[in-house]
């Protein structure tokens, strides 16, 4: 006789429900969100921090325009850490997903065009995360 059945309890069974709400997909969603987020700042940063000189030597493209862009990045950065504030301001991560997606796809076709075949796989491989975090952040 074990000793649930010496006391008269019964056995509880426990149900998979989710009490915290942080399932496998919001973990990788939050975890493309945060490196996203700081890959794009880096990025947005480092085209004010450099000299004019450096930023536009081997570009076909006009120092304002790349600091532009730089802006937009750190602006899509800003809007990806947004969710973490709070659920009214959360609301910007999908459309800052959705900007920085397309100033991606502007770089893989201008590296495509440039010539650097293999380099655009790193600007498609980030546009791609950053339309499934657009995707599923509603």
């Amino acid at each position: 006789m074990t000793l649930l059945e010496m006391t008269g309890a019964s056995r509880i069974t426990r149900t998979a429900t989710p009490t915290s709400g942080l399932s496998k997909k919001n973990v990788a969603l939050w975890t493309a969100q945060g490196l996203l987020a700081a890959l794009f700042l880096f990025a947005g940063a480092m085209k004010f921090a450099m000299p004019v000189e450096v930023l536009t030597a081997g570009s076909p493209f006009p120092a304002w325009f790349l600091q532009a862009i730089g802006g937009l990045e750190v602006l899509g950065a800003l809007g990806l850490f947004a969710s973490i504030v709070g659920p009214r301001i959360g609301q910007l991560v999908r459309p800052a997903a959705i900007g920085l997606a397309i100033i991606m796809v502007g770089a893989t076709v201008s590296t495509l065009i440039a010539g650097a075949g293999v380099g655009s796989l790193f600007p498609a491989a980030v546009g791609v995360l950053c339309a499934w975090v657009a995707a599923n952040r509603a």
